[in-house]
């Protein structure tokens, strides 16, 4: 798990620079490659990351997560991350519930999230936890 965390923080690196250097696309698809092929496999595993991609509920996400790519490397950054963008709502919008009931219970951010303004927000994702 270690390695797979390192290796986002390395995605995330890559996908700054690329921002920061006018949207290089060679940076921009490392920083894209590297936490959806390496994070994934690493931490939940191989055949785990491919059923996770090949579900049928996630075949819009996958599709436009892979044509947002492709877009990027030939050429159209801004268009390609754009789409990209869309994908990977699409793919992990199930965990959306999970990760707000995650937030709430952490000491610093939770008390944050746990504001009455920001409350109302995640109680209508509280009902419905994906199991992880």
């Amino acid at each position: 798990m270690l390695i797979g965390l390192g290796l986002t923080g390395f995605g995330v690196f890559f996908s700054f620079l690329g921002l920061i250097f006018f949207f290089d696309k060679g940076l921009l698809a490392m920083g894209n490659v590297d936490p959806v092929c390496f994070w994934m496999s690493l931490t939940i595993g191989l055949k785990s990351t491919m059923q996770f991609f090949m579900k049928r509920s996630n075949f819009k996400g996958t599709i436009s997560f892979g044509i947002g790519f492709f877009i990027l490397i030939i050429g159209w950054p801004i268009l390609g991350m754009i789409v990209e963008a869309y994908g990977f709502i699409m793919l992990f919008s199930g965990f959306w519930p999970t990760l707000s009931v995650f937030i709430q219970k952490v000491p610093v951010l939770g008390w944050l999230f746990q504001q009455p303004f920001v409350r109302s927000l995640f109680d209508s994702y509280r009902g419905r936890r994906v199991p992880v």
